[in-house]
């Protein structure tokens, strides 16, 4: 059985990422299984999380397993000023996975190198969200039928959006086109666009946001500016509703263009879009269970034959 950590989208190959979205797929047939009976999740946030804390909590417990972990750093050790290195090491012996949120870069990483038990990163400050980066690319999958080839408009907080990070890093073995929709203030930084150019991927960058700019777009996926990434609450409200989509913006959409949003939202997306057609971020929430289970079982080692195999679901 080979176990497996989950910190980073950019260490998955071409062919485990769409591994991970075929099991995704047979979780969303059927996510109710005991393939995880007798084991032991950890959740560990030390951020605040509604979505990702409550799918990866859902995931472990339709698979069979039992949760245990914080919402609240504050109800934890760390408030007496215990090291992550220790609380990392005293939950390894109570579970065998953990499942972590970090407000500090590269936290995950660290909790890779010192846990005994795998590691899934369920976001580290404004680096990395690769389990929300999974249930994009899933999201993206069912609503254009292919991950190849298409034009994926990001809009909004691209500096600190770690979700738009991941999922330049996980595009790019499939030849997207990105266009960068963001203020000056919160562009896409230097190190991403380097990125996108050493890999051969081809971006636009804008700072105009109309129809006409997202006419062309498969995938439009907003964020929202985190003002909790703002150490100048000036800068925050000069920029917080510099983007606003709304149902008149959507006439000239291609057919199959889908709205994707990591949420929660705050004013970037007007309520009249909700029953659009295009509009699929809450059916993007909901796909974040079968990820975050495939992940989990990708995680423990636990293999697609096994889960085609399985005995064990529940109707």
């Amino acid at each position: 059985m080979e176990i497996h950590n989950f910190v980073t989208i950019e260490d998955l190959s071409r062919d485990k990422i769409l591994y991970l979205l075929d099991m995704a797929r047979e979780f969303e047939r059927h996510p109710n299984r005991e393939l995880l009976k007798g084991k032991v999740v950890a959740t560990l946030f030390f951020e605040p999380s509604t979505r990702t804390q409550l799918s990866f909590q859902t995931a472990a417990n339709r698979l069979g397993a039992r949760v245990i972990g914080f919402s609240d750093a504050k109800t934890s050790s760390t408030t007496k000023g215990e090291t992550l290195k220790d609380t990392i090491m005293m939950v390894s012996n109570y579970a065998d996975v953990i499942a972590m949120r970090h407000y500090i870069e590269g936290a995950a990483q660290y909790a890779s190198e010192v846990a005994p038990v795998p590691i899934i990163n369920a976001g580290d400050g404004a680096h990395m969200h690769p389990s929300q980066c999974l249930l994009d690319l899933y999201s993206i999958y069912k609503t254009q039928g292919t991950l190849d080839n298409l034009n994926i408009y990001l809009v909004g907080d691209l500096k600190y959006g770690r979700t738009v990070h991941s999922l330049i890093t996980a595009m790019r073995h499939f030849n997207p086109t990105f266009h960068f929709i963001a203020p000056k203030e919160l562009s896409m930084p230097q190190e991403y666009k380097l990125y996108c150019k050493n890999h051969g991927i081809k971006f636009q960058e804008h700072t105009a946001f109309n129809e006409k700019v997202i006419a062309d777009a498969d995938i439009l996926y907003m964020t929202r500016v985190q003002k909790e990434r703002f150490s100048d609450l000036m800068e925050y409200e000069k920029v917080k509703n510099v983007y606003i989509l709304n149902r008149s913006m959507l006439g000239l959409a291609k057919d199959n263009m889908r709205i994707l949003h990591p949420l929660p939202r705050v004013n970037e997306i007007a309520y009249d879009v909700d029953d659009d057609p295009h509009a699929y971020y809450i059916q993007q929430a909901k796909n974040g269970l079968f990820a975050r289970e495939a992940i989990f079982c990708y995680c423990l080692g636990i293999t697609m034959d096994e889960i085609r195999n399985d005995q064990t679901i529940i109707e």
